[in-house]
Formats: structure tokens, sequence, C-alpha cells
């Protein structure tokens, strides 16, 4: 029988206030239920705000160095439990069993990087016009801040928001995705093994319009990082910036890949598969928009038909399997309807577009890797982001075209171009408007030493990771001093 779970609030797992509790289910077979968690409300939310206010103090005080060796610890956590960890992320988010491993390393990745931070978190000294003024600048935390975590990556983005969060010396509340919720607990479990002291972070569970409206109302919470659609992204940043807060979000994407002519086919179309169909294109980096010249477009959409066709979908713990199910039955029925509105609108379904039901596959949310051919900007499946492992294939004349097609677009996350033609793989470097560029690698591809975001509505305030993670949790402070 499955566990009931609690919140995480000043050291302790207690109930919410509600009583009320809600489940998460396996999507590979939605009769399992992994586990019961608490529906929590705003009282809930207060309590682990005013945890994070009391244990603030001696948090921030404490030597940035010393809160660095949290994540050293942690890093010993994530390797030690890594099998672990990657079987609850296919159980509860339904991604194959290899692809949860490379969650898990990718996260380790990203500690490595953030455990140092606590000694880079430097100012600087300026000369100042009087020679007897010594003036610095240091870097100081902001107070109890906010953590809204996706579900597609729910430990990797959960953890690699709250570390910087905390390294830079804030106290944290913490609202998971509500359908991996199970994966969630383990994150507080291994920030709890590690030594984070009690207070510094709080996790309370529930809905999204509850918890997340509460979080990002609340003026004791001085900046929220959130990671999901962008409709939810620019209403809570409304919410935190109106009141003075700081706000942080990575949202939607309809990430354009070009291929120009002299490109290898071949190997295009198999970064194709990891960035659009592979973790069933639940990744906001992944393409869905493939731009290619008229001239070989019938190529590369038949070649690209024939690894759909060949990519085997079933439970994710089952050898050989390329894609689990979507996470749950609102993704599935998002999948279901772009599908519909497309083949409505005119474009042409080459492979795919349906749940697949046969060999037991009717317990849990399984779809094809679809392709579209004969997209136009006047299709819905042009600008509308599906979060599904669809690639809608539109043909152009010139690479003029191809790159005025792929900035027609509300978002600007990511982008790739295929060409071996360098005088135009650097024109499109220059003038594709995504945060993230690539040029013959996949649009998903990424590496935690170097800052993500995008531009348009693909995001909103400082950027993540890299260099520059720091920023978005930290004040300046200056410095002027006379003896």
């Amino acid at each position: 029988m499955a566990g009931t779970y609690f919140n995480y609030i000043n050291g302790n797992w207690v109930s919410s206030v509600t009583g009320e509790l809600y489940s998460s289910i396996n999507p590979a077979n939605t009769e399992e239920i992994l586990g019961f968690f608490q529906a929590s409300n705003k009282e809930d939310v207060e309590s682990a705000i005013s945890a994070g206010e009391n244990a603030f103090s001696a948090w921030s005080g404490t030597a940035a160095p010393k809160r660095g060796e949290v994540l050293f610890r942690l890093i010993q956590l994530l390797e030690e439990q890594g099998e672990e960890l990657a079987a609850l992320i296919t159980k509860e988010v339904g991604k194959t069993y290899h692809d949860a491993r490379g969650e898990v390393r990718k996260t380790i990745e990203a500690m490595k990087q953030f455990s140092g931070e606590a000694t880079r978190l430097t100012g600087e000294t300026v000369p100042s016009h009087d020679s007897e003024i010594f003036a610095y600048t240091v870097r100081e935390p902001l107070g109890v801040v906010g953590v809204i975590a996706p579900y597609n990556f729910p430990l990797g983005i959960g953890i690699w928001k709250i570390a910087p969060a905390i390294v830079a010396g804030n106290t944290v509340v913490f609202k998971p995705a509500s359908n991996t919720s199970l994966i969630s607990v383990k994150i507080i479990e291994l920030f709890e093994q590690a030594g984070v002291p009690a207070g510094v972070i709080s996790m309370v569970t529930g809905s999204g319009s509850v918890i997340g409206k509460a979080i990002g109302n609340h003026p004791k919470i001085k900046a929220v990082s959130f990671t999901g659609s962008t409709d939810v992204g620019v209403a809570l940043g409304k919410s935190v910036t109106n009141r003075g807060g700081r706000m942080q979000a990575e949202m939607g994407g309809k990430n354009p890949s070009i291929i120009l002519e002299d490109a290898d086919i071949d190997e295009v179309i198999e970064n194709l598969v990891i960035s659009g169909f592979l973790d069933n294109g639940q990744r906001c980096t992944g393409t869905s928009r493939l731009i290619v010249p008229k001239s070989i477009a019938k190529k590369v959409t038949e070649k690209l038909v024939a690894r759909a066709e060949s990519l085997v979908v079933g439970d994710g713990f089952e050898d050989n399997v390329d894609n689990g199910p979507v996470i749950d039955e609102h993704q599935l029925n998002t999948y279901l309807h772009y599908v519909e509105v497309s083949i409505k609108e005119g474009a042409t379904l080459e492979f795919g577009g349906k749940r697949l039901v046969d060999n037991g596959r009717d317990r849990g949310y399984f779809v094809a890797p679809t392709v579209f051919s004969n997209v136009t900007k006047h299709h819905t499946i042009f600008s509308e982001e599906i979060f599904a492992p669809v690639i809608a294939v539109i043909e152009v004349d010139s690479y003029e075209e191809a790159l005025e097609v792929a900035n027609d677009s509300e978002f600007g996350l990511s982008s790739s171009i295929y060409t071996n033609d360098l005088k135009k793989a650097m024109h499109f470097v220059r003038n594709i408007q995504s945060g993230v560029t690539h040029v013959n690698i996949p649009s998903n591809y990424f590496e935690n030493q170097y800052p993500f975001g995008g531009k348009k509505a693909s995001s909103l305030g400082p950027r993540e990771q890299g260099s520059t993670a720091m920023d978005f949790w930290t004040d300046y402070k200056t410095v002027y001093i006379k003896a």
C-alpha cells in the first residue's frame, strides 16, 4: 500500500492544516499509486516562511565556504543513491531509466559547479576619488525566497534552483510539481542528510494555484525562481514584481532547428531524435519546428519518419525502450488535442499522432513519436508549445527565409542550425533570437557551467546556472571606509 508523505517545515515532517491529501501515480501504470501527499494551503506556506525567517540570521551569518560544504556532501549522496534516484524518476515521471540516470548525472555536474560558488561570492575594490577612502562591494543574501519546480526534470531543476539560493545565504520555501512529489520528498531528505539546518529549506506540497499563488503574493518572499508554462510564469511574475520582489522564470519554447543542403542528413536525424522525440519531447529546449529547404524536404521527412517508426515506446524500466509514457492524463490530452487541430487545419500527419494502447500500454499514457509535414506559420502547431514528441516540418526556399521563420515566434529559448557553411552558421548565431543556440548540436544540449535562459516569452529575469547563477540570489552592498 502506498505511503503518506508530509510537508517539511522547520526540520520536521508535518501534516497540512487542511488534513487533505492527493496522490501521485505511475504514468506507465495508472493503477499504481506511488504515494499520498499534503494538499496544503496558504497557512502552511506561512509556517514555512516563518521557519525561513527564524533560520535566516544564523544561516546567512555562516561563512559562505561552510555553506558550500553542504553541496560537497550532497554530491556524495547523489552518487551513492544514484540508482535509487533514477528508479524513482522513471517510476514517477515515466522517462526511461537511461534518461533518468542522465538526469542524476547532470544534477551531480551542476552541484560540482555550484559547490565552488561559495568561494566565488566576490565583490570588487574600486579606487575612490578621495585618497583617504577605501571602498569596496560585498554580496549579501536576500532573505526568504521561493522555488517552484516543474515535473520534467524534478530532481535536477529542483536541486539546481535550491543549491545556489542557500549557498548565497538565503532560506528557501520549495514548492514542487504535484505529479513529482515523491521525488521532491527525496530531494529534501538528501539536503537533510547533507546537513542543512532546520528552517533553511522547507517544502510545501499542493496545487500551484494555491501554493504558488501564496508564495508569489507574500511580501516576505524576496525572490521567486520558477520553471513552467509561460502563462503561469508571466502571471506569477506580475504578482512578485508588483510588490517589489525579484522574479526569475524559465518558461516555454517553440524551438527551431534549421537544416541546410550541405548538412550530413543522417547525423542530423539522430540529433533530431535526441532533441525532438526522446523524453517524449518534455524538454523546454527540445526541437519542435524543423525548417528545411524544399530541395531536401522530402528526403529529410522520409528519414525522420523512418526513425520515428523505429523508436520503441514502453515502460521505462524495460530493455531497449526509447520512450516511456508522458507524465499524466492532462499531457496526453494536450498531445491528442494538437494532433486533431493540426489535421483539421491541413497539416499532413506523416507518422504517429495517436495514443498507444496495445501490449498492455492501455494502462499508461503512451503516445507515438509524431511527424507533421506541410506546416506553415498559419498552423497552430507552428506557434503553440505542445511539450510532447511532435516535430513540425516547415519548408522554405532559402537560408534567409529559414532564419525569418525561425525567429517568427513569441518564444526564444533554444535553437540549432545544421550546416558546414561557417559564414551562414555565424550569421545564424548573430541573428537568431534565442537565449541558447547551437551549431551541428541538438537544441537541448547544455552544460551547467554556462548561463541558461531565453529571450522573449521564454524567460524572465537573470539567467540560471553558470557564472551568473548567483546574481539573482544576492544583493550588492557598497562600503566606504575612512579611518
